[in-house]
């Protein structure tokens, strides 16, 4: 399929597609199904992406990054998802991408100096601090109860967090916390940079979870006690938290909606090769018609998602906040990506859930895109509401009602 990217986005994501081809494609065959990826790998792939010009695609140059627009930046995150480490080479693997997203547009100079290029670098790790546990923040996040509170120069953070993807080996956390308890949790939280080993900063556990693959990130759970922290670490403006969490949520919607049509792709690509190949019942698998219509209705289901996604991407591109568009793109991705990944399993029949294919480290890794960055339930709801705001009751009129005969 074509779609209306620029000539920069096809040329970078042609780069992107060497680069998987070549490289991360290759190691990712050479491992044992499962298996966490080492630090002197993961090392070896960035250097590969630089070479193949196809490192941070979507950070400035001035961090370290290619410069690309976020629209332009697009289509290469979906050639990174065509792997899981493929996203680890490339510098655009969550939760660090959208946290330079975050710091890039709400961060400082001395902020963007002491994180913001360091995680470019690939040099440190960063966590999202935002979900809580029961009783706290999850799907409303209005619940939110860890707070923040000024002490002199110093901030002092009290709180309980889960869920923190890449917690435990973060270096730094980025951390949402109410600032004004009068106010709406909306204009009364705001958002502040904590190192890891701050006094105070308890990473209690790596909450056990499904998936993980071969990048092993953690979900972490962590305490903040009487965590202080200078001023200065204030990151954007105060009881702004939630206006910089929604820029940086919206982006990184749209990119997580990348790299799972990317795995989406790679996982239809698997079981066509399977079913050409397999032989059963006289025949190719590949000419049993009903595996050519579930095929084929994936194949344009998953066409739809990237246009939805580039639509979405082009409105926020021309300032608009796309709050419903991105809310469309992530609920429908994340099913059709779903949906692709289980055919495929299915087509592969004990090869799709055995590990030397990585389709069931895709099964695993995709279930959670229903969840993260917004369970399905909480889109539908902001899609519901925007959609019964403005009904044209003139529809009904020819309708008989009680009491009043229709007398035409």
């Amino acid at each position: 399929m074509r779609y209306n990217d620029s000539e920069r986005a096809r040329e970078v994501a042609e780069r992107a597609t060497a680069l998987m081809e070549e490289v991360v494609l290759p190691v990712e065959r050479e491992r044992a199904g499962g298996m966490a990826v080492s630090s002197g790998t993961v090392a070896e792939l960035r250097e590969a992406a630089r070479e193949y010009d196809v490192y941070a695609p979507q950070i400035p140059e001035e961090y370290g990054g290619m410069g690309l627009s976020f629209r332009d930046s697009l289509p290469a995150f979906e050639e990174a998802g065509r792997s899981l480490l493929g996203q680890v080479a490339m510098r655009v693997d969550a939760p660090d991408e959208g946290n330079m997203h975050l710091l890039e547009l709400a961060g400082d100079e001395i902020q963007k100096e002491t994180y913001l290029e360091p995680l470019v670098a690939g040099d440190i790790k960063s966590g999202f601090s935002m979900t809580e546990p029961m009783q706290g923040a999850g799907s409303d996040p209005k619940m939110i109860r860890t707070t923040a509170r000024k002490d002199g120069d110093e901030w002092v953070i009290d709180g309980h967090k889960w869920w923190t993807t890449q917690g435990v080996e973060a270096d730094v956390l980025i951390v949402l916390a109410r600032t004004d308890e009068d106010a709406h949790p909306y204009e009364g939280c705001s958002l502040f940079l904590v190192p890891s080993d701050a006094d105070g900063v308890e990473v209690v556990r790596d909450v056990p979870h499904m998936g993980g693959g071969n990048r092993g990130a953690s979900h972490a759970e962590i305490r903040y006690e009487n965590v202080r922290v200078p001023e200065e670490h204030l990151l954007g403006e105060l009881n702004q938290g939630f206006v910089h969490a929604q820029e940086r949520l919206g982006p990184a919607r749209l990119t997580h909606c990348m790299r799972y049509s990317g795995m989406a792709q790679r996982s239809l690509e698997i079981a066509k090769a399977y079913l050409s190949e397999r032989q059963g019942f006289g025949s190719p698998l590949s000419e049993k018609q009903s595996l050519r219509h579930r095929i084929a209705d994936a194949e344009t289901q998953l066409h739809v998602a990237r246009t939805a996604i580039r639509d979405a991407a082009d409105r926020i591109a021309a300032g608009d906040e796309a709050r419903i568009p991105v809310s469309m793109c992530k609920v429908f991705t994340a099913t059709v990506t779903q949906d692709a990944v289980d055919l495929a399993v299915q087509s592969c029949g004990a090869n799709g859930i055995g590990k030397d294919l990585p389709l069931s480290d895709f099964y695993e890794s995709v279930r959670q895109f229903r969840i993260v960055d917004g369970a399905d339930e909480v889109h539908r709801r902001v899609i519901a509401r925007a959609a019964f705001e403005d009904v044209d009751t003139e529809e009904l009129e020819p309708l008989t009602r009680f009491g009043e005969p229709n007398r035409r």
